[in-house]
């Protein structure tokens, strides 16, 4: 037997064998890698299954969930939630934060027929419980603008309602306690707060007057009447002012009239008193010394009757001008007495 030709013999037996485990283990590999794909593209479908159920719901917003169009359901609490994937769920996010819509410049009418233009705003927001959400996408389909729209509508016709309930006076007026700003924001807030609510699920947080202006037609006439309001209240300040002067000047009048007549009593009573008095001295001084009291009485008379004018043309020796030529000494004794008026008419004899 030839060596080599056994050798390669063997060598040819081998070869099978290493090829068929060479394929065994492409075939392996293969195997191995489908099922790795096979798992990832499960997993992939799992996960997108997972995200098609799964809806976050985010802090200030509601997700309305709708079956074939249909709402059955609202999410309010922030956080994952489950539904039903697309096509049999689907979920619409629903803004609930604050918004703020103007009126805009609105031409209105007072009570007492006058004509003002008002701008108001009105601070809103989707009330946050699951009968107005749904309200509200029915409404206006989940469209803040729209609802916006709406509102502006809305204010406008209530300004024109609450606007007829106040005089201008009580809108415009340099007097602050006459002013009712407050009073005709909250008779506003009442007419559309509650009409909204039913109608669109919106809640109203607040409503104030933005500007508030006066047409020229109207703003003439407002100078007009504050101007007459002005000459009415000074015409009647100085009425007032008179009045109360002529009372004033009555009253005085009165008090001077009673304190006159009561001087006059009193200068009466004093005077009466010192004519007492003075008949009580005269009377005491003709009881101690009568011709002392004639010859006194009788310059007195002279005194009362004679003034640097007068030229009379009299006897010296009658009374009472006897006394200017006889003198005191006829009147008196040696010892500086009166005399008699019997001693007296001998004291003339020679």
């Amino acid at each position: 037997m030839n060596p080599s030709h056994h050798h390669h013999d063997h060598e040819s037996t081998a070869e099978p064998h290493l090829e068929h485990t060479d394929s065994h283990s492409k075939a392996d590999k293969k195997k191995l890698s489908y099922f790795r794909r096979l798992s990832f593209a499960l997993m992939l479908v799992v996960f997108a299954a997972a995200a098609a159920c799964l809806v976050q719901v985010r802090s200030g917003e509601a997700e309305v969930i709708t079956r074939f169009g249909n709402p059955v359901r609202v999410l309010l609490n922030p956080g994952l939630a489950w539904h039903w994937p697309v096509p049999f769920e689907l979920s619409t996010p629903v803004d609930l934060r604050l918004r703020t819509t103007s009126s805009g410049l609105q031409d209105v009418g007072t009570r007492d027929g006058l004509r003002i233009i008002v701008q108001a705003y009105v601070v809103w927001q989707v009330k946050a419980d699951s009968e107005n959400v749904q309200r509200f996408m029915r409404a206006v389909k989940n469209q803040p603008d729209e609802a916006a729209r709406q509102l502006r509508t809305f204010v406008g016709s209530a300004l024109e309602t609450s606007a007829s309930s106040f005089d201008l006076a009580n809108l415009v007026n340099t007097d602050a306690s006459k002013v009712q700003i407050i009073d005709f924001e909250n008779r506003l807030r009442q007419q559309i707060e509650q009409q909204l609510l039913d109608t669109y699920g919106v809640r109203v947080v607040q409503v104030g007057i933005e500007r508030l202006t006066l047409p020229v037609v109207t703003l003439a006439a407002t100078v007009d009447r504050m101007r007459a309001e002005r000459e009415t209240i000074a015409t009647e300040r100085t009425a007032e002012g008179k009045r109360q002067a002529a009372e004033i000047n009555s009253t005085a009048q009165r008090d001077a009239r009673i304190l006159k007549a009561d001087a006059t009593v009193k200068a009466a009573d004093i005077e009466a008193q010192s004519l007492v008095d003075a008949a009580n001295i005269y009377g005491k001084a003709h009881a101690q010394a009568p011709q002392l009291y004639d010859l006194l009485r009788s310059l007195d008379t002279l005194s009362n009757i004679i003034n640097p004018n007068t030229h009379l043309v009299l006897r010296t020796d009658a009374a009472p001008f006897n006394a200017l030529v006889d003198g005191p000494a006829l009147f008196l004794k040696p010892n500086k007495t009166l005399l008699s008026d019997d001693k007296k008419n001998e004291a003339k004899q020679p």
